[in-house]
């Protein structure tokens, strides 16, 4: 393992649980944004990458919901990370970047509680 692999690795398992979710809302940003960069060339490919790459970041977050402990909060969050999934596909298959904003506005404001919660 190289040193910058040996850094990453030990940032992520040092990490609170809340600051490992903003992590991962940032890292679903960045691939919707770069989603809608690579439509916007028409890269269609790279596109759908991106889109994969963020829904598989709201499934993360999805499958750690512990809905015994959170409640109709962890209920709420299961329905809406549906509902982002869904868009997604959607965006995906109509090659519509408004989609894709719409999903990043909720992520950005999921993220925001979050950063308050963890600091």
């Amino acid at each position: 393992m190289d040193a910058v692999s040996a850094y990453q690795e030990t940032s992520v398992t040092t990490q609170s649980k809340g600051r490992l979710i903003v992590l991962l809302y940032d890292g679903a940003i960045k691939f919707m944004k770069l989603a809608i960069r690579e439509l916007d060339a028409g890269n269609y490919e790279a596109k759908g990458q991106y889109i994969t790459r963020a829904q598989n970041i709201i499934n993360e977050l999805n499958a750690v919901l512990d809905t015994d402990a959170g409640g109709e909060i962890a209920v709420n969050l299961r329905n809406l990370y549906s509902f982002m999934n869904t868009r997604l596909c959607e965006a995906n298959t109509k090659r519509d970047c408004q989609i894709i904003r719409e999903v990043i506005t909720l992520a950005e404001e999921l993220n925001k509680g979050w950063k308050a919660i963890a600091g």
